[in-house]
């Protein structure tokens, strides 16, 4: 009961990335622009999916999904990080909101997945599309909630400060003073089912892409063609990759430094890259936008000669 006692106390807090005020300066303004960047091209999709009826399809259905769930991902991280980034670590955060940090990353992070790319307009349907969203969300919430309980049920001490720039798991685990063995093992073992079964499906659905690639005849096809699908690669590698590397790890080759930096890949980089590469280098979401610029663009000009007569009179 002390113990308990003792942990609802705690406050903790973030180790700065360097005690250079300036370098602290520099990383805020880098991850501000990365972060505003994302909400700006996410935003941008998700609004152009919404008032334009030509891209009500399953396949923009899931890029705007996409991108909402990227503007929530980030928005559990960024203002806390930032915060801290601003004051040298001196920002708290309780123990209450840390958990909740925490689960909404995880709840969020992992709610994705797509199989059978070239059978797509065949299988596809509104049900499916609602289905397989309302299964993502519901499989990340009983995911990340227990690992949260589950964490958040340990004492913590006398150390107090993360070594990270928010509340990830190996982090958190790393200051309880209490055996964690069993933690880890359940962290491990859920991780490697998040994170193998996707890649897995779509390091498949990739084969097959591939495969009907190579059937196309014209060479500059077949360039177009590889060239996106490289695109859509880098960034699931960088995704898959730099989460494995924080989650699959030995624990006793955990380093935090550079847990720490390969964590900005995944919180910062990826929601950047995916309206860039997924939706930006899509035609027909690319005519949509241009649309709804040239219209607003028009209306704005009528509104401004409405005015311009309305005082003349």
């Amino acid at each position: 009961m002390e113990e308990i006692n003792r942990t609802a106390k705690i406050q903790f807090f973030f180790r700065p990335f360097s005690a250079d005020p300036k370098v602290q300066v520099g990383i805020f303004v880098a991850f501000l622009m990365m972060y505003l960047t994302s909400l700006s091209g996410n935003t941008t999709i998700a609004v152009i999916v919404q008032i334009n009826h030509s891209l009500h399809i399953p396949m923009y259905f899931f890029l705007a999904n996409l991108a909402v769930l990227e503007i929530f991902y980030t928005s559990a991280i960024a203002p806390l990080a930032l915060a801290n980034l601003l004051s040298m670590g001196r920002t708290p955060v309780s123990i209450p909101g840390c958990g909740t940090q925490m689960f909404f990353f995880v709840f969020l992070g992992g709610a994705d997945s797509i199989c059978y790319p070239l059978r797509y307009t065949h299988i596809m349907s509104w049900p499916l599309c609602v289905e397989l969203t309302a299964g993502s969300l519901v499989l990340g919430f009983l995911l990340s909630l227990p690992l949260t309980v589950l964490i958040f049920h340990l004492p913590f001490c006398n150390n107090n400060e993360i070594y990270h720039f928010y509340c990830d798991m190996p982090a958190v685990l790393r200051l309880a003073c209490a055996d964690t063995h069993v933690h880890e093992t359940a962290l491990y073992i859920i991780s490697f089912i998040v994170l193998s079964i996707p890649l897995s499906l779509i390091s498949i659905s990739y084969v097959f892409i591939v495969a009907a690639v190579l059937r196309i005849r014209s060479a500059e096809g077949r360039h177009r063609a590889f060239s996106t699908c490289s695109s859509h690669i880098l960034v699931v590698l960088l995704q898959y990759g730099c989460t494995s590397f924080i989650y699959l790890s030995p624990s006793s080759s955990y380093s935090p430094e550079m847990g720490r930096v390969v964590s900005v890949v995944y919180t910062f980089i990826t929601p950047i890259l995916n309206p860039l590469i997924y939706s930006m280098r899509n035609k027909e979401l690319k005519d949509a936008l241009r649309k709804t610029l040239r219209n607003k663009y028009q209306c704005l000009h009528f509104l401004e000669k409405e005015t311009k007569l309305a005082n003349k009179r």
